[in-house]
């Protein structure tokens, strides 16, 4: 299962577990039984802290996590390879004593938490998405004897899929019942169980001393941003839902400079440890609600708190653009997905359909045509605009068909999930359907500006309206990247624009 690069790693980590840890692997005769059983005797055989049983589980095959003695927390239905190898490690390492570096008083918080807490998550292994939150509940159970959480591969384990009808992952369930879907932070599963911690989130950041510039927006152009704001040596903070942004639904990037190929989780973990080099205060879990200018810039949140700073600098970036035609938000997470990455899997073997004939479209096209029966796209114009080497990829494939000029223009779904879409040809007015199971929409991005049409300058299309220097139409307010009408959007351009949002607000500050 294990190469000798991969062994050799894995043996360094495992000299940090302190405490003897058991695993329990719960197996049958199918070949991913073998598999997992072949991978925890590998793994027991690489430090002498590690022992190995085999267990009658509820599931096979499976691998529970604990420390020997104790009923484990902590399991994986399934072999946790690909992107959940390292939930693995950190869970192995967790069940071992070694401390986590997650927020110590968030630790805490998971410490207190009181009532059974039996947490399922449904993932792919090709998900970017799914570790995080893996990771996340794996931790839950290891700090919290009453919580539990045991991650499901939904490629071996289809009938429960079928069963309760998950059609994007991560799906995570909580005591038999649906908690949530898609990427979530510690911090949001902890304060959704914690019914109180908003509140006192308001209450401490209401109590904060204005900052000299305060940024809206946690991915690179904020992070950008942030750092040369810093080394400015001037009072900074970071105000976001999560930190990444859009960058963290990325699976390859292969045009950064310098980095002949990254993935968008890595590339932000390597951003959010930079910023964290220097004394910047980032905040998460919140959302920027309204932007007043008075004798400070006052940034009002979703919570009820009141940010007050001397400059802002928005780089709240972009979202996928929906189709905004009826049954789309109906069978959302049910059929219609926007990450042919994360949910592809759970359609293989069904034919499905990608909208968009952009790079983003072809890419899904010719990834989800490896894993599903058929591919159609479905392009509003009458040529591709993706680059002429993906066309000739997509049109080598036999399980891709490509309709030019076509509007969709309705989801259909039996109610539970998506059995089709009807579109429109553009050239004749006649309607057709297309049977599907799965809708992937790739059709751009929408700048996270809402909140700021009535205070702000903005394009007809919502983004915000800067000059060279970053500053916006109020005064003491820059933005940068994808929310802003700076053309070409890129991870390097977002960068390049939030270090000159930084700069133009400390030109600002010191002018004034």
């Amino acid at each position: 299962m294990l190469d000798a690069n991969l062994k050799q790693q894995l043996n360094t980590y495992l000299q940090n577990i302190v405490a003897p840890i058991e695993l329990s692997v719960s197996s049958n005769d199918s070949p991913k039984s073998r598999e997992l059983s072949d991978l925890a005797q590998e793994i027991a055989e690489l430090n002498e802290k590690i022992t190995l049983r085999q267990v009658e589980g509820a599931r096979a095959p499976s691998l529970a996590v604990g420390p020997a003695g104790q009923t484990p927390r902590v399991n994986f239905a399934g072999i946790p390879m690909g992107h959940e190898f390292t939930s693995l490690v950190l869970a192995l390492l967790q069940a071992g004593g070694h401390p986590s570096k997650a927020d110590a008083a968030l630790q805490e918080q998971i410490r207190n938490l009181k009532g059974e807490f039996h947490f399922e998550t449904y993932i792919s292994l090709s998900c970017q998405n799914c570790p995080d939150v893996v990771q996340a509940l794996n931790l839950m159970a290891v700090l919290n004897p009453n919580i539990t959480h045991t991650m499901i591969d939904g490629a071996l384990f289809q009938k429960e899929v079928e069963e309760r009808q998950i059609m994007a992952v991560p799906s995570v369930y909580l005591n038999g019942e649906h908690f949530g879907q898609g990427r979530m932070t510690l911090a949001e599963i902890v304060n959704k169980l914690d019914t109180g911690a908003a509140e006192k989130k308001a209450a401490e950041l209401n109590e904060r001393e204005p900052y000299e510039v305060l940024i809206v927006g946690g991915g690179p152009a904020g992070a950008s941003a942030a750092i040369y704001a810093a080394r400015k040596g001037i009072r900074t903070g970071v105000v976001a839902e999560r930190f990444g942004g859009q960058v963290m639904d990325t699976v390859g990037i292969e045009n950064f400079i310098s980095v002949p190929y990254t993935e968008g989780p890595k590339l932000v973990a390597s951003l959010e440890q930079h910023v964290k080099e220097y004394e910047v205060e980032v905040i998460t879990e919140q959302s920027a609600a309204k932007l007043r200018k008075g004798k400070l810039v006052e940034v009002e949140l979703d919570s009820g708190a009141t940010l007050k700073s001397r400059s802002v600098i928005l780089a709240t970036g972009a979202r996928w653009r929906e189709m905004n035609v009826p049954g789309e938000q109906e069978y959302r997470g049910k059929g219609v997905a926007y990450c042919p990455h994360c949910d592809g899997p759970l359609f293989k073997g069904k034919s499905v359909a990608v909208i968009g004939g952009g790079n983003s479209g072809i890419e899904a096209a010719i990834d989800l045509a490896g894993i599903v029966k058929d591919v159609t796209v479905l392009e509003f114009s009458d040529t591709l605009r993706a680059d002429s080497v993906l066309v000739k990829k997509a049109e080598s494939l036999p399980n891709i068909k490509i309709i030019k000029q076509a509007m969709t223009t309705e989801v259909l779904g039996d109610g539970n999930k998506v059995i089709g879409l009807k579109y429109k040809d553009r050239k004749t007015d006649e309607s057709h359907m297309v049977d599907v199971a799965g809708i992937f929409v790739q059709i751009g991005l929408v700048p996270n500006s809402e909140w700021l049409k009535d205070c702000l300058e903005l394009t007809e299309r919502g983004e915000i309206i800067i000059d060279s220097h970053g500053a916006t139409s109020m005064p003491g307010v820059f933005a940068a990247g994808d929310v802003t009408a700076t053309p070409y959007k890129q991870i390097i351009i977002a960068m390049g624009s939030g270090s000159t949002a930084a700069l133009g607000a400390f030109d600002y500050l010191i002018r004034h």
